[in-house]
Protein backbone atom coordinates (compact mmCIF):
# COMPACT_ATOMS: atom_id res chain seq x y z
CA UNK A 1 0.00 0.00 0.00
CA UNK A 2 1.52 3.32 -1.12
CA UNK A 3 1.30 6.05 1.50
CA UNK A 4 0.14 9.27 -0.19
CA UNK A 5 1.40 12.47 1.43
CA UNK A 6 -0.90 15.34 0.54
CA UNK A 7 0.37 18.90 0.26
CA UNK A 8 -1.39 22.24 -0.03
CA UNK A 9 0.26 25.48 -1.17
CA UNK A 10 -1.02 28.91 -0.06
CA UNK A 11 0.31 32.20 -1.43
CA UNK A 12 -0.31 35.33 0.62
CA UNK A 13 -0.43 38.88 -0.71
CA UNK A 14 -2.94 41.42 -2.00
CA UNK A 15 -0.66 42.11 -4.96
CA UNK A 16 -1.36 38.60 -6.30
CA UNK A 17 -5.13 39.01 -6.06
CA UNK A 18 -4.96 42.49 -7.60
CA UNK A 19 -3.08 41.03 -10.58
CA UNK A 20 -0.09 43.28 -9.96
CA UNK A 21 2.31 40.33 -9.92
CA UNK A 22 2.09 36.84 -11.40
CA UNK A 23 2.15 33.97 -8.93
CA UNK A 24 4.96 31.74 -10.19
CA UNK A 25 5.69 30.28 -6.76
CA UNK A 26 2.87 27.73 -6.68
CA UNK A 27 3.78 26.31 -10.07
CA UNK A 28 7.41 25.87 -9.08
CA UNK A 29 6.60 24.43 -5.65
CA UNK A 30 4.07 22.03 -7.18
CA UNK A 31 6.68 20.69 -9.58
CA UNK A 32 9.28 20.23 -6.85
CA UNK A 33 6.88 18.52 -4.44
CA UNK A 34 5.76 16.14 -7.18
CA UNK A 35 9.39 15.31 -7.93
CA UNK A 36 9.93 14.09 -4.37
CA UNK A 37 6.70 12.08 -4.32
CA UNK A 38 4.16 14.40 -2.69
CA UNK A 39 0.67 14.84 -4.05
CA UNK A 40 -0.32 18.52 -4.32
CA UNK A 41 -4.08 18.54 -3.79
CA UNK A 42 -4.83 22.26 -3.69
CA UNK A 43 -3.33 25.69 -4.33
CA UNK A 44 -4.84 28.91 -2.97
CA UNK A 45 -4.09 32.64 -3.05
CA UNK A 46 -5.13 34.75 -0.05
CA UNK A 47 -4.93 38.49 0.57
CA UNK A 48 -3.22 40.17 3.49
CA UNK A 49 -6.18 39.68 5.86
CA UNK A 50 -5.73 37.74 9.07
CA UNK A 51 -9.22 36.24 9.07
CA UNK A 52 -8.79 34.90 5.53
CA UNK A 53 -5.41 33.37 6.40
CA UNK A 54 -6.81 31.75 9.55
CA UNK A 55 -9.74 30.33 7.63
CA UNK A 56 -7.60 28.76 4.90
CA UNK A 57 -5.20 27.31 7.50
CA UNK A 58 -8.09 25.66 9.35
CA UNK A 59 -9.40 24.23 6.09
CA UNK A 60 -5.98 23.06 4.91
CA UNK A 61 -5.44 21.25 8.21
CA UNK A 62 -8.40 19.01 7.33
CA UNK A 63 -7.15 18.26 3.82
CA UNK A 64 -3.36 18.07 3.80
CA UNK A 65 -0.38 16.58 5.60
CA UNK A 66 1.93 19.44 4.57
CA UNK A 67 0.82 23.07 4.32
CA UNK A 68 3.23 25.49 2.62
CA UNK A 69 2.77 29.26 2.81
CA UNK A 70 4.68 31.89 0.82
CA UNK A 71 4.61 35.64 1.35
CA UNK A 72 3.82 38.14 4.06
CA UNK A 73 7.16 37.85 5.89
CA UNK A 74 8.56 41.34 5.23
CA UNK A 75 9.28 43.95 7.91
CA UNK A 76 6.36 46.30 7.19
CA UNK A 77 2.92 46.42 8.78
CA UNK A 78 1.14 44.88 5.80
CA UNK A 79 3.22 41.69 6.22
CA UNK A 80 1.12 39.85 8.76
CA UNK A 81 1.94 36.17 8.22
CA UNK A 82 4.04 35.71 11.38
CA UNK A 83 1.52 37.42 13.64
CA UNK A 84 -1.33 35.44 12.11
CA UNK A 85 0.58 32.19 12.61
CA UNK A 86 0.98 33.11 16.29
CA UNK A 87 -2.78 33.49 16.54
CA UNK A 88 -3.38 30.22 14.70
CA UNK A 89 -0.99 28.20 16.86
CA UNK A 90 -1.93 30.02 20.07
CA UNK A 91 1.64 31.13 20.87
CA UNK A 92 3.53 34.36 21.38
CA UNK A 93 6.38 35.91 19.43
CA UNK A 94 9.99 35.44 20.59
CA UNK A 95 13.25 36.81 19.28
CA UNK A 96 15.52 34.21 17.70
CA UNK A 97 19.14 35.13 18.38
CA UNK A 98 20.50 33.15 15.44
CA UNK A 99 18.12 34.96 13.11
CA UNK A 100 19.05 38.32 14.66
CA UNK A 101 22.76 37.67 14.14
CA UNK A 102 22.16 36.85 10.47
CA UNK A 103 19.98 39.92 9.90
CA UNK A 104 22.60 42.11 11.58
CA UNK A 105 25.36 40.62 9.43
CA UNK A 106 23.23 41.11 6.31
CA UNK A 107 23.00 44.87 6.91
CA UNK A 108 26.60 45.30 8.10
CA UNK A 109 27.99 43.68 4.94
CA UNK A 110 26.02 46.13 2.84
CA UNK A 111 26.94 49.17 4.93
CA UNK A 112 23.29 49.89 5.67
CA UNK A 113 21.66 51.05 8.89
CA UNK A 114 19.40 48.50 10.57
CA UNK A 115 16.10 49.75 12.00
CA UNK A 116 13.81 48.25 14.63
CA UNK A 117 11.62 46.99 11.80
CA UNK A 118 14.58 45.09 10.42
CA UNK A 119 15.37 43.63 13.85
CA UNK A 120 11.77 42.49 13.97
CA UNK A 121 12.59 40.03 11.19
CA UNK A 122 14.22 37.91 13.91
CA UNK A 123 10.95 37.68 15.90
CA UNK A 124 9.32 34.31 15.28
CA UNK A 125 6.31 32.40 16.62
CA UNK A 126 7.45 30.56 19.76
CA UNK A 127 6.83 27.10 18.24
CA UNK A 128 8.70 27.81 14.99
CA UNK A 129 11.84 25.97 13.98
CA UNK A 130 13.97 28.67 12.36
CA UNK A 131 15.24 27.79 8.87
CA UNK A 132 18.06 30.03 7.72
CA UNK A 133 17.53 32.20 4.63
CA UNK A 134 20.96 32.82 3.09
CA UNK A 135 19.63 35.22 0.45
CA UNK A 136 17.52 37.64 2.46
CA UNK A 137 16.28 38.70 5.89
CA UNK A 138 12.83 37.07 5.83
CA UNK A 139 13.00 33.81 7.82
CA UNK A 140 12.04 30.33 6.77
CA UNK A 141 9.94 28.56 9.40
CA UNK A 142 8.95 24.95 10.03
CA UNK A 143 6.12 23.97 12.39
CA UNK A 144 4.89 20.59 13.66
CA UNK A 145 1.29 20.99 14.79
CA UNK A 146 -1.31 18.31 15.50
CA UNK A 147 0.15 15.81 13.09
CA UNK A 148 0.69 18.32 10.30
CA UNK A 149 3.79 20.08 8.98
CA UNK A 150 3.49 23.79 8.24
CA UNK A 151 6.19 25.59 6.25
CA UNK A 152 6.36 29.39 5.91
CA UNK A 153 8.56 30.88 3.19
CA UNK A 154 9.34 34.34 1.78
CA UNK A 155 7.30 35.36 -1.25
CA UNK A 156 10.33 36.61 -3.23
CA UNK A 157 10.82 33.79 -5.75
CA UNK A 158 14.62 33.46 -5.65
CA UNK A 159 14.63 33.44 -1.83
CA UNK A 160 11.79 30.92 -1.72
CA UNK A 161 13.45 28.61 -4.26
CA UNK A 162 16.75 28.68 -2.38
CA UNK A 163 15.08 27.79 0.91
CA UNK A 164 12.98 25.04 -0.64
CA UNK A 165 15.84 23.49 -2.60
CA UNK A 166 18.51 23.58 0.09
CA UNK A 167 16.52 23.34 3.32
CA UNK A 168 12.87 22.34 3.06
CA UNK A 169 12.89 19.62 0.40
CA UNK A 170 15.68 17.62 2.10
CA UNK A 171 13.87 18.02 5.44
CA UNK A 172 10.60 16.79 3.91
CA UNK A 173 12.36 13.74 2.50
CA UNK A 174 13.74 12.97 5.97
CA UNK A 175 10.36 13.48 7.66
CA UNK A 176 8.11 11.43 5.37
CA UNK A 177 8.34 8.04 3.70
CA UNK A 178 7.54 9.30 0.21
CA UNK A 179 6.46 7.29 -2.81
CA UNK A 180 7.84 7.91 -6.30
CA UNK A 181 5.66 9.98 -8.62
CA UNK A 182 6.74 10.07 -12.24
CA UNK A 183 5.19 11.90 -15.19
CA UNK A 184 5.54 11.04 -18.88
CA UNK A 185 4.19 13.55 -21.40
CA UNK A 186 3.21 12.63 -24.95
CA UNK A 187 2.76 15.75 -27.08
CA UNK A 188 0.24 15.56 -29.91
CA UNK A 189 -0.90 18.02 -32.54
CA UNK A 190 -3.51 18.13 -35.28
CA UNK A 191 -6.20 16.19 -33.45
CA UNK A 192 -8.86 17.47 -31.05
CA UNK A 193 -9.13 16.34 -27.46
CA UNK A 194 -12.43 14.46 -27.90
CA UNK A 195 -11.29 12.72 -31.10
CA UNK A 196 -8.06 11.72 -29.39
CA UNK A 197 -9.97 10.36 -26.39
CA UNK A 198 -12.17 8.22 -28.64
CA UNK A 199 -9.15 6.87 -30.50
CA UNK A 200 -7.33 5.72 -27.35
CA UNK A 201 -10.35 4.80 -25.21
CA UNK A 202 -9.53 1.09 -25.09
CA UNK A 203 -5.92 1.71 -24.13
CA UNK A 204 -6.95 4.23 -21.47
CA UNK A 205 -9.47 1.85 -19.91
CA UNK A 206 -6.79 -0.84 -19.64
CA UNK A 207 -4.27 1.35 -17.77
CA UNK A 208 -3.13 -0.09 -14.41
CA UNK A 209 -4.71 1.57 -11.38
CA UNK A 210 -1.44 3.24 -10.34
CA UNK A 211 -1.05 4.97 -13.74
CA UNK A 212 -3.39 7.88 -14.43
CA UNK A 213 -3.98 9.76 -17.69
CA UNK A 214 -4.76 13.48 -18.08
CA UNK A 215 -5.60 15.44 -21.24
CA UNK A 216 -3.98 18.90 -21.41
CA UNK A 217 -5.17 20.88 -24.49
CA UNK A 218 -3.32 24.06 -25.46
CA UNK A 219 -3.60 26.04 -28.72
CA UNK A 220 -4.02 23.26 -31.24
CA UNK A 221 -2.10 20.73 -29.22
CA UNK A 222 -3.09 18.08 -26.69
CA UNK A 223 -0.57 16.79 -24.18
CA UNK A 224 -1.24 13.34 -22.78
CA UNK A 225 0.21 13.19 -19.28
CA UNK A 226 0.77 9.77 -17.76
CA UNK A 227 1.36 9.87 -13.99
CA UNK A 228 2.64 6.73 -12.29
CA UNK A 229 3.00 6.17 -8.55
CA UNK A 230 5.12 3.47 -6.94
CA UNK A 231 8.16 2.61 -4.87
CA UNK A 232 10.59 1.29 -7.50
CA UNK A 233 12.22 3.81 -9.87
CA UNK A 234 13.25 1.33 -12.52
CA UNK A 235 9.88 -0.45 -12.49
CA UNK A 236 7.93 2.81 -12.89
CA UNK A 237 10.12 3.92 -15.80
CA UNK A 238 9.69 0.54 -17.48
CA UNK A 239 5.91 0.57 -17.01
CA UNK A 240 5.57 4.06 -18.44
CA UNK A 241 7.71 3.11 -21.44
CA UNK A 242 5.50 0.05 -22.01
CA UNK A 243 2.33 2.14 -21.98
CA UNK A 244 3.81 4.66 -24.42
CA UNK A 245 4.73 1.80 -26.76
CA UNK A 246 1.17 0.43 -26.56
CA UNK A 247 -0.53 3.73 -27.40
CA UNK A 248 1.86 4.91 -30.13
CA UNK A 249 0.35 2.82 -32.97
CA UNK A 250 -2.95 4.63 -32.32
CA UNK A 251 -1.58 8.20 -32.31
CA UNK A 252 1.87 8.12 -33.90
CA UNK A 253 1.04 10.38 -36.84
CA UNK A 254 -0.02 13.12 -34.39
CA UNK A 255 2.89 12.84 -31.94
CA UNK A 256 5.62 15.44 -32.34
CA UNK A 257 7.51 15.03 -29.07
CA UNK A 258 7.66 14.03 -25.42
CA UNK A 259 8.04 15.62 -21.98
CA UNK A 260 9.57 19.10 -22.38
CA UNK A 261 9.75 19.10 -26.19
CA UNK A 262 8.27 22.25 -27.71
CA UNK A 263 7.09 22.40 -31.32
CA UNK A 264 9.59 25.11 -32.27
CA UNK A 265 12.41 23.08 -30.73
CA UNK A 266 11.46 19.94 -32.67
CA UNK A 267 11.24 21.96 -35.90
CA UNK A 268 14.66 23.46 -35.19
CA UNK A 269 16.18 20.04 -34.62
CA UNK A 270 14.80 18.78 -37.92
CA UNK A 271 16.17 21.80 -39.77
CA UNK A 272 19.59 21.77 -38.11
CA UNK A 273 19.96 18.00 -38.28
CA UNK A 274 19.48 18.05 -42.05
CA UNK A 275 21.45 21.22 -42.80
CA UNK A 276 18.31 23.09 -43.92
CA UNK A 277 17.37 26.75 -43.55
CA UNK A 278 14.16 28.70 -42.99
CA UNK A 279 12.70 32.08 -43.91
CA UNK A 280 9.33 33.36 -42.72
CA UNK A 281 6.81 35.76 -44.27
CA UNK A 282 4.23 36.99 -41.77
CA UNK A 283 1.18 39.15 -42.16
CA UNK A 284 -1.55 38.47 -39.59
CA UNK A 285 0.89 37.02 -37.03
CA UNK A 286 3.04 40.15 -37.07
CA UNK A 287 6.34 38.44 -36.19
CA UNK A 288 4.97 35.98 -33.63
CA UNK A 289 6.05 32.90 -35.59
CA UNK A 290 9.58 34.28 -35.89
CA UNK A 291 9.63 34.98 -32.14
CA UNK A 292 8.72 31.35 -31.47
CA UNK A 293 11.55 30.13 -33.69
CA UNK A 294 14.13 32.45 -32.13
CA UNK A 295 13.19 31.42 -28.59
CA UNK A 296 15.29 28.33 -29.27
CA UNK A 297 19.00 28.72 -28.47
CA UNK A 298 21.13 28.17 -31.57
CA UNK A 299 18.32 28.99 -34.00
CA UNK A 300 20.67 31.26 -35.97
CA UNK A 301 22.13 28.06 -37.47
CA UNK A 302 18.98 27.51 -39.54
CA UNK A 303 16.79 30.63 -39.31
CA UNK A 304 17.86 33.30 -41.79
CA UNK A 305 15.22 35.93 -41.13
CA UNK A 306 11.67 37.08 -41.71
CA UNK A 307 9.67 39.68 -43.59
CA UNK A 308 6.66 41.03 -41.73
CA UNK A 309 4.64 42.03 -44.77
CA UNK A 310 1.71 43.63 -43.00
CA UNK A 311 0.87 45.87 -45.94
CA UNK A 312 0.19 44.83 -49.51
CA UNK A 313 2.95 47.15 -50.73
CA UNK A 314 5.52 45.14 -48.78
CA UNK A 315 4.07 41.88 -50.07
CA UNK A 316 4.66 43.13 -53.61
CA UNK A 317 8.01 44.89 -53.18
CA UNK A 318 9.74 42.49 -50.77
CA UNK A 319 8.12 39.12 -51.46
CA UNK A 320 7.31 39.43 -55.15
CA UNK A 321 3.58 38.86 -54.72
CA UNK A 322 1.89 39.82 -57.97
CA UNK A 323 -0.30 42.91 -57.76
CA UNK A 324 -3.00 41.31 -59.89
CA UNK A 325 -3.22 38.35 -57.47
CA UNK A 326 -3.86 40.79 -54.64
CA UNK A 327 -6.37 42.75 -56.69
CA UNK A 328 -8.25 39.67 -57.84
CA UNK A 329 -8.08 37.42 -54.77
CA UNK A 330 -7.05 39.66 -51.88
CA UNK A 331 -4.29 39.33 -49.28
CA UNK A 332 -6.13 36.52 -47.52
CA UNK A 333 -6.21 33.93 -50.28
CA UNK A 334 -4.51 30.77 -51.45
CA UNK A 335 -2.92 32.54 -54.42
CA UNK A 336 -1.35 35.24 -52.22
CA UNK A 337 -0.13 32.91 -49.45
CA UNK A 338 1.53 30.63 -51.98
CA UNK A 339 3.40 33.55 -53.49
CA UNK A 340 4.38 34.82 -50.03
CA UNK A 341 5.95 31.50 -49.00
CA UNK A 342 7.75 31.08 -52.29
CA UNK A 343 8.77 34.73 -52.30
CA UNK A 344 10.40 34.71 -48.86
CA UNK A 345 12.25 31.49 -49.70
CA UNK A 346 13.58 33.15 -52.86
CA UNK A 347 14.34 36.51 -51.21
CA UNK A 348 16.29 35.01 -48.30
CA UNK A 349 17.82 32.08 -50.17
CA UNK A 350 16.49 29.44 -47.78
CA UNK A 351 15.54 25.79 -48.17
CA UNK A 352 12.06 26.39 -46.80
CA UNK A 353 9.74 29.37 -46.58
CA UNK A 354 6.57 29.54 -44.50
CA UNK A 355 3.92 32.24 -44.57
CA UNK A 356 0.79 33.46 -42.75
CA UNK A 357 -1.96 35.80 -43.92
CA UNK A 358 -5.39 36.22 -42.37
CA UNK A 359 -7.92 38.25 -40.46
CA UNK A 360 -6.91 38.02 -36.81
CA UNK A 361 -9.69 40.29 -35.59
CA UNK A 362 -11.54 41.67 -33.85
CA UNK A 363 -12.35 43.78 -36.93
CA UNK A 364 -11.73 43.44 -40.64
CA UNK A 365 -13.94 40.47 -41.44
CA UNK A 366 -16.39 40.23 -44.34
CA UNK A 367 -19.24 37.80 -45.09
CA UNK A 368 -16.92 35.88 -47.43
CA UNK A 369 -13.89 36.12 -45.14
CA UNK A 370 -14.99 36.45 -41.52
CA UNK A 371 -12.64 37.10 -38.61
CA UNK A 372 -10.57 33.96 -38.06
CA UNK A 373 -10.07 33.25 -41.77
CA UNK A 374 -6.35 32.48 -42.17
CA UNK A 375 -4.22 30.99 -44.94
CA UNK A 376 -0.85 29.37 -44.24
CA UNK A 377 1.75 27.94 -46.61
CA UNK A 378 5.05 26.09 -46.65
CA UNK A 379 7.31 26.22 -49.70
CA UNK A 380 10.18 23.80 -50.16
CA UNK A 381 12.44 22.66 -52.96
CA UNK A 382 9.95 20.05 -54.16
CA UNK A 383 6.53 21.62 -53.59
CA UNK A 384 4.42 24.29 -51.92
CA UNK A 385 1.53 23.28 -49.65
CA UNK A 386 -1.25 25.59 -48.48
CA UNK A 387 -4.04 25.32 -45.95
CA UNK A 388 -7.11 27.34 -45.05
CA UNK A 389 -7.79 27.77 -41.32
CA UNK A 390 -11.18 28.78 -39.95
CA UNK A 391 -10.48 30.03 -36.45
CA UNK A 392 -12.47 32.07 -33.93
CA UNK A 393 -13.15 35.66 -32.92
CA UNK A 394 -10.25 36.29 -30.54
CA UNK A 395 -7.16 37.98 -31.90
CA UNK A 396 -4.50 36.63 -29.52
CA UNK A 397 -5.85 33.09 -29.82
CA UNK A 398 -5.94 33.32 -33.61
CA UNK A 399 -2.32 34.48 -33.74
CA UNK A 400 -1.11 31.70 -31.45
CA UNK A 401 -3.12 29.01 -33.23
CA UNK A 402 -1.85 30.18 -36.62
CA UNK A 403 1.74 29.93 -35.39
CA UNK A 404 1.12 26.41 -34.12
CA UNK A 405 -0.47 25.24 -37.36
CA UNK A 406 2.15 26.73 -39.68
CA UNK A 407 5.03 25.33 -37.62
CA UNK A 408 3.38 21.93 -37.66
CA UNK A 409 2.93 22.20 -41.42
CA UNK A 410 6.66 22.82 -41.68
CA UNK A 411 7.39 19.87 -39.38
CA UNK A 412 5.29 17.56 -41.57
CA UNK A 413 7.02 18.76 -44.71
CA UNK A 414 10.44 18.26 -43.16
CA UNK A 415 9.51 14.68 -42.27
CA UNK A 416 7.95 13.97 -45.68
CA UNK A 417 10.75 15.47 -47.74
Amino acid sequence: MINTIRAEVITIGDEILFGQITDTNTQWIGTELTNIGMRVTRKSSIGDQADAILQILNEAHQRADVIILTGGLGPTKDDITKKTLCTYFGVGMVRNETALALVTSFFEKRGREMTDLNRGQADLPANAEYIQNDWGTAPGMWFNHQGRVYISLPGVPFEMKHLMTNRMLPKLRETFALPIIRHKMIRTIGVGESFLAERIEGWEDALPSHIKLAYLPHFGQVRLRLTATGTDDALIDRELAEQVAKVMPLIEKNVYGYDNDELETVVGQLLAGNGLTLGIAESCTGGYVSAQITKVPGSSAYFKGSIVSYSNDVKVSQLGVKADALAQHGAVSEETIRQMAEGVRRALGTTFGIATSGIAGPDGGTPDKPVGTVWIACAGEQRTVTRLLKLGQYRDQNIQLTATYVLNMLREELINQ
